[in-house]
């Protein structure tokens, strides 16, 4: 699937309700949260802070597909096609960054 999938599995889903797409600082404040719940058990599993004995582990890739899903929300209420500005972001960042690292040799 495309991002423009995505976009628009997001916008069926999200136009079967009266209420929309929440308003751009809203939908800030969920990415902010989403943000906050991957980073909690990011540093559980591999920072310093261990998990209180009685929280359960969370599921690392549902926790980032929540923040797509956000991101989603938000691209879709601003009418931006996500499929353009990656690909845009790529060519930025093949290009800027193209002798950044070391790069690995190739295979024998």
């Amino acid at each position: 699937m495309t991002m423009s999938d995505y976009q628009q599995r997001v916008d069926r889903w999200i136009s079967q309700f009266e209420e929309g797409y929440f308003e751009p600082l809203t939908n800030l404040a969920r990415l902010t949260e989403e943000v906050g719940e991957f980073a909690r058990e990011v540093n559980h599993r591999f920072g310093q802070k261990p998990k209180k004995k009685d929280e359960p582990d969370a599921d690392l890739a549902m926790e980032m597909a929540d923040i797509i899903f956000v991101l989603i929300c938000m691209a879709n209420r601003e009418g931006i096609n996500l499929d353009e500005a990656f690909n845009a972001m790529m060519t930025k960042v093949e290009t800027r960054d193209a002798n950044r690292w070391t790069r690995k040799s190739p295979a024998p």
